[in-house]
């Protein structure tokens, strides 16, 4: 499946910043840009563009998911980020580098223009937009990886058909791992010193 980038939007206003507040019940902080904070209605998982695309070929139903400049950040259930070392862990991807973090409370991420305010003027360079937006008057949190354990049907088979938490973490280190031996191949045999470990 190709992906392509979505047009440039208009930068958020203060009708962007209510579609957010009103229309999903987000919580936002004045920027600019306009942030939507974290660790409340979902937490967020983040990696770099290239991994997050071959995340998104490999996965074919996310929650939503957002584009900022070199960086993708893939939605989860409030309270994933805090579990994301340990689950690194028991996955046997502790200890390998993987340019993987995930944002819980405290935490926010720009906001990208909203799905439905689309206008035809361009954005600042490297804006956030979305690559799989969240649908206005439903639920957000239905949609969001999370630990199959909490009661969620999730994945192959399972009831939203969207990947629980495990598979998607393990799945986005592995599209990471790869990346990461990609760009180093790119960049020459000897641009680290570092042995890389096979997945």
């Amino acid at each position: 499946m190709a992906f392509t980038l979505p047009v440039p939007r208009a930068p958020l206003d203060d009708s962007s910043t209510r579609w957010y507040e009103y229309e999903l019940g987000w919580a936002t902080a004045e920027g600019p840009p306009v942030q939507l904070l974290t660790g409340l209605r979902f937490d967020v998982l983040e990696l770099p563009a290239d991994a997050g695309f071959a995340l998104l070929r490999r996965c074919g139903r996310t929650g939503p998911v957002a584009l900022a400049g070199s960086r993708m950040r893939f939605l989860v259930a409030a309270g994933s980020a805090e579990e994301l070392p340990g689950l690194l862990g028991w996955l046997e991807w502790g200890g390998i580098a993987l340019d993987l973090t995930a944002l819980g409370p405290g935490g926010s991420i720009p906001a990208p223009v909203p799905h439905v305010r689309a206008a035809p003027s361009a954005p600042p360079q490297g804006a956030a937009v979305w690559l799989r937006p969240p649908e206005p008057g439903h639920e957000v949190e239905p949609s969001l990886p999370a630990f199959a354990a909490l009661g969620r049907r999730a994945g192959p088979g399972g009831g939203g058909g969207t990947p629980d938490l495990v598979r998607l973490v393990d799945a986005a280190a592995n599209a990471c791992h790869r990346a990461r031996l990609v760009r180093t191949n790119a960049a020459g045999p000897h641009a680290h010193a570092q042995p890389l470990a096979f997945s």
